[in-house]
């Protein structure tokens, strides 16, 4: 029996390491998919995206496996504190309201939000006054919201779980405009949903509510996960990586100034 009880406790000991060096070897990304052309899941069940192809690359210059978690966008913060995922590569601004919560790495890309409208809606401008009267759609708990919200007072703000769900309304003539990324914008413009609308133009950002651009969420005092992001994202900039990514999917430099 006292033997049984060693080789029962050498056994529990080497299956606890093996899970730890696992663990280390793998990290859990948690990502929306319903944020084209930055995330999406496919028909298929393929995540596919300008977020999930650097998340990968991020992941090759770490040594480790991405395995990705999709989690409603409203959920991701929470699914991340208790430990659903590692980190959150899902196209999160960066902003102090979000640094309560978690911490986070420099960005890895900052494109400008930016107003659609059908093409015969009349509204030619993204000013209060130009959208005074009008519904405007905002994905929640984005840093679009945020600014509609502060923004479009004389205006009706209609919040809606995903983009996708903004556009179909856009598209199907429930709401007057939509407040969202240039690039979400622009990749919705091409299909045929998107044929109603154009974009009347871009929203000048305010750092307070904007911030200074996408970044990787970790929970609290995870320091260690975010300087080895953080070396991740220099290096495949300088590698050439991070640029052969960003022309798979747009004709500009997503990065930004």
């Amino acid at each position: 029996m006292r033997i049984s009880k060693l080789l029962l406790a050498a056994t529990a000991t080497l299956a606890l390491a093996a899970g730890a060096a696992q663990a280390q070897d793998t990290l859990r990304i948690g990502t929306e998919g319903a944020y084209p052309p930055f995330n999406n899941l496919t028909a298929d069940g393929q995540l596919v995206g300008f977020d999930i192809d650097i998340a990968n690359a991020l992941c090759d210059e770490m040594k480790v496996k991405c395995e990705f978690v999709t989690q409603d966008w409203d959920g991701i913060i929470p699914a991340l504190q208790a430990g659903k995922f590692d980190a959150i590569i899902a196209s999160m601004s960066i902003t102090e309201e979000r640094k309560q919560k978690v911490d986070f790495t420099n960005k890895y890309y900052n494109t400008p939000p930016a107003i659609a409208a059908a093409k015969d809606s009349g509204i030619n401008g993204v000013s209060k006054e130009d959208l005074a009267g009008k519904t405007i759609g905002v994905a929640t708990s984005t840093i679009h919201y945020n600014y509609s919200e502060l923004t479009y007072t004389d205006s009706t703000i209609k919040g809606y779980p995903t983009s996708q769900e903004e556009q179909l309304d856009l598209a199907s003539g429930r709401i007057d405009a939509i407040n969202d990324d240039i690039s979400v914008l622009e990749e919705w413009l091409k299909t045929p949903d998107g044929a109603c609308c154009h974009i009347v133009g871009t929203i000048t950002p305010i750092p307070e509510i904007h911030g200074p651009g996408a970044g990787i969420a970790v929970r609290k005092g995870e320091t260690a996960l975010v300087e080895k992001f953080n070396k991740a994202i220099d290096a495949i900039r300088a590698n050439g990586k991070y640029q052969e990514i960003n022309a798979k999917y747009f004709p500009y430099d997503v990065y930004g100034g």
